[in-house]
């Protein structure tokens, strides 16, 4: 089975403080960085450690960074299928308090233009039986159009809508569905995160799964419900948590973990990942999920 991964890749400057700014303040940062991000690269530089065969599709720019960005990803991802727009790289700003909470605002131009079923073989290089992983960052309809193609194609869908799209869902053609509670709220109204599970699964997500960050996450999978508990861990930086999850458990599931058992070790690899600073830099390595996995026996997921 082959992991595609289609999502936006960009540039990461990220800014450590003491706590966020409130309006129309300016604060001095402790720390700042510069790096390689994007929820789809993000994702699948999560996945490829875990040994699943992982193809990244996304668009970056012509400009220089957009260079640093490919050579930096071809270390993290040992396939890639970028495509090449007459824009600047996207970029990300990230600011991050001293509890590890973050901010972030990004500029998406390459994002937002990019149609991966006009613009690359995609549909001639997946399989039925292949998994298609993907997130909120492109065009709603081009999300939507990927979901459906993917499903009509026999593939396993997974949506991780971040950022929300300001329309409703289509939830029907995607066979898991992976948000944290802000974003399982804001889908169905429900403040309560099992309601609010229950609901997208009512509204056609096949599985769902909702984050809880500390309090660790909530999978929904054929109408029953399994409460899994979060890595113990001092958080030092969130900010790449949702996606180091999102992409370990595709991983770990397209190697033919069960969906609990994937996403018990999902929730292990996010909390070693809120332990240290950086994005991709904070992500477990190949070694590290594999002590996951010798140590989480299956009489235990």
């Amino acid at each position: 089975m082959t992991i595609h991964v289609v999502g936006n890749v960009c540039v990461d400057l990220s800014f450590r403080l003491q706590r966020l700014p409130q309006p129309g303040e300016t604060l001095n940062a402790a720390a700042a960085g510069e790096g390689v991000g994007g929820e789809g690269a993000n994702q699948a530089a999560a996945a490829a450690p875990t040994g699943a065969d992982v193809v990244l599709w996304g668009p970056v720019g012509r400009d220089a960074a957009s260079e640093r960005v490919e050579s930096l990803l071809a270390t993290e991802i040992p396939k890639l299928d970028l495509t090449r727009l007459d824009l600047p790289c996207d970029r990300s700003v990230i600011l991050i308090d001293r509890a590890g909470e973050n901010v972030i605002v990004t500029a998406a131009a390459c994002a937002e233009a990019f149609d991966p079923l006009a613009m690359t073989g995609l549909a001639d290089k997946w399989a039925a039986g292949d998994m298609l992983l993907m997130q909120g960052n492109l065009q709603p309809a081009v999300t939507a159009a990927c979901l459906k193609a993917a499903r009509d194609a026999g593939l396993f869908t997974i949506l991780n809508p971040s950022p929300l799209p300001a329309e409703p869902l289509d939830l029907t053609t995607v066979s898991l569905l992976v948000a944290n509670r802000p974003e399982a709220e804001a889908l169905t109204g429900e403040a309560d995160a099992e309601r609010a599970a229950r609901r997208l699964q009512g509204m056609g997500a096949e599985n769902v799964i909702v984050t809880l960050g500390a309090a660790g996450a909530l999978l929904v999978q054929a109408g029953s419900l399994l409460r899994i508990p979060a890595a113990e861990a001092e958080a030092i930086d969130a900010s790449g948590a949702g996606d180091c999850f999102a992409g370990t458990l595709a991983g770990f599931f397209a190697q033919g973990a069960s969906l609990p058992e994937a996403a018990r070790l999902a929730t292990q690899a996010a909390g070693i990942a809120v332990g240290r600073a950086g994005t991709l830099a904070s992500f477990p390595s190949r070694a590290e999920l594999s002590a996951l996995t010798n140590s989480l026996k299956p009489e235990n997921v």
